[in-house]
């Protein structure tokens, strides 16, 4: 089992902001003040447009452009994954970031959300190269507008306890903010993926040429029942946080099959 690495020096550190919902996002406005204290050195490599639900997909069948905004603010015409990768290996080849944050995200990333996540997906990259990386999401459970003010209230403190405590370097952390007002959040709880899927409610309609076209839902089954899971953090009002291993491999199926099959 790997060890948590050498705690960050925040002061003196380099952080990388991204997301999954785009360049001139609110969250990402959010996790940059976030950012810049705690550290001088934070740089923005963001999507040009929304990229919800790209997962951990790469651009490979054509040119990617690398465009800059401000001195130390860049978007990509392509993917979250597109963004690290191309911050890490090409803007800052000569000094790699020392943390990746990703977000913040406009609703949870909770249970099977990870699968299909941007904002996973970039602290995915940044892991498999080699950059610890946390993934923060606001949770929406209802509200009218996106309470920014919780996450934001709250993310600095914890991103410092994070960078603290460390965590293996095949490891990225996933945040999710409960939809509360910032005082009203019960605390921190480091919890395990729960259970649910999107995508199950399809909507079938006719476009303006009478076309059949089919919308994914936003509907899905939340199992919140189950104590220690992110999904029953919401639910209490805690802030969630979830280690998620970049090994995907079922060991005991791994160990049942070997037998099976000699």
């Amino acid at each position: 089992m790997n060890r948590p690495r050498s705690p960050i020096d925040l002061k003196k550190a380099r952080i990388l902001v991204t997301n999954d919902d785009g360049v001139y996002a609110p969250g990402i406005a959010v996790l940059q003040r976030v950012a810049r204290a705690l550290s001088r050195d934070v740089w923005v490599v963001a999507p040009e447009t929304e990229q919800s639900g790209a997962g951990h997909s790469l651009t490979l069948r054509r040119p990617l452009r690398l465009r800059r905004l401000s001195s130390r603010r860049f978007c990509v015409d392509g993917t979250p994954t597109d963004c690290v990768l191309l911050a890490i290996n090409h803007l800052f080849r000569d000094r790699p970031p020392d943390l990746v944050l990703s977000g913040i995200n406009r609703g949870g990333n909770l249970g099977e959300d990870v699968t299909y996540s941007g904002t996973i997906a970039a602290a995915m990259e940044a892991t498999l190269l080699g950059v610890p990386a946390i993934a923060l999401s606001q949770n929406i459970d209802g509200s009218a507008t996106c309470r920014w003010s919780t996450a934001e209230h709250h993310a600095e403190g914890l991103i410092r306890r994070l960078v603290a405590a460390g965590w293996p370097d095949d490891v990225l952390i996933n945040v999710n903010f409960p939809d509360v007002d910032h005082d009203d959040v019960a605390g921190v709880a480091v919890v395990r993926q729960g259970r649910r899927k999107i995508g199950d409610h399809l909507v079938e309609g006719k476009d303006p040429r009478g076309r059949t076209y089919y919308w994914i839902g936003d509907m899905r089954v939340d199992d919140r029942s189950r104590r220690g899971t992110d999904l029953a953090a919401m639910a209490a009002g805690q802030i969630a946080v979830t280690p998620v291993h970049m090994d995907m491999t079922d060991r005991a199926t791994m160990t049942a099959l070997e037998r099976a099959l000699p």
